[in-house]
């Protein structure tokens, strides 16, 4: 279980590295305001359950702040990703195993192992979103699959500024 939910967790930066790639490409993806809250909101999701997996504190005025550019929101999600890759590289089976109790879990609980799963699945529920906003705009979303990403399991690359 612990290798399954590592992989997922890596395809996951590869993936959002990728369609933030993508969108980067796309001027007006880049300002369109629903992308941006979707975006936002995955990361926000992200910051949440992670924190939560850390025993850290969360809050939500500080985390909810947005990015002050698109720079600035790849940052996050790099920084974000870069904390659950090391989590997950140090963790055990017994980690996977631990009760996570919050009020904003559906039904107060859920195990290490349940929240990774529940922000893989959600932040892929989102891509999808994106990628149909990218394409309002005329890019052409990145291949994502996690079956496709598997054979390579290439890192992920954030874009470091912006081109335009």
């Amino acid at each position: 279980m612990l290798s399954l939910l590592s992989d997922l967790i890596a395809h996951k930066g590869h993936a959002n590295a990728t369609m933030l790639t993508a969108i980067r490409s796309q001027p007006a993806a880049m300002v369109d305001f629903e992308l941006w809250e979707l975006l936002h909101h995955i990361l926000l999701a992200n910051r949440f359950w992670l924190l939560t997996v850390l025993q850290a504190p969360f809050d939500p005025e500080h985390e909810a702040k947005r990015s002050r550019s698109f720079d600035d929101l790849v940052r996050r999600y790099a920084a974000s990703q870069e904390e659950e890759a090391t989590w997950v590289a140090a963790a055990t089976s017994a980690d996977l195993d631990r009760i996570l109790e919050h009020a904003m879990i559906p039904g107060g609980r859920c195990s290490v192992a349940e929240a990774i799963l529940q922000v893989c699945l959600h932040t892929h529920g989102h891509r999808a979103q994106a990628a149909k906003l990218l394409r309002r705009h005329g890019g052409v979303p990145p291949m994502t699959d996690f079956i496709a990403w598997l054979p390579d399991r290439p890192r992920a690359e954030w874009p470091t500024t912006s081109p335009h």
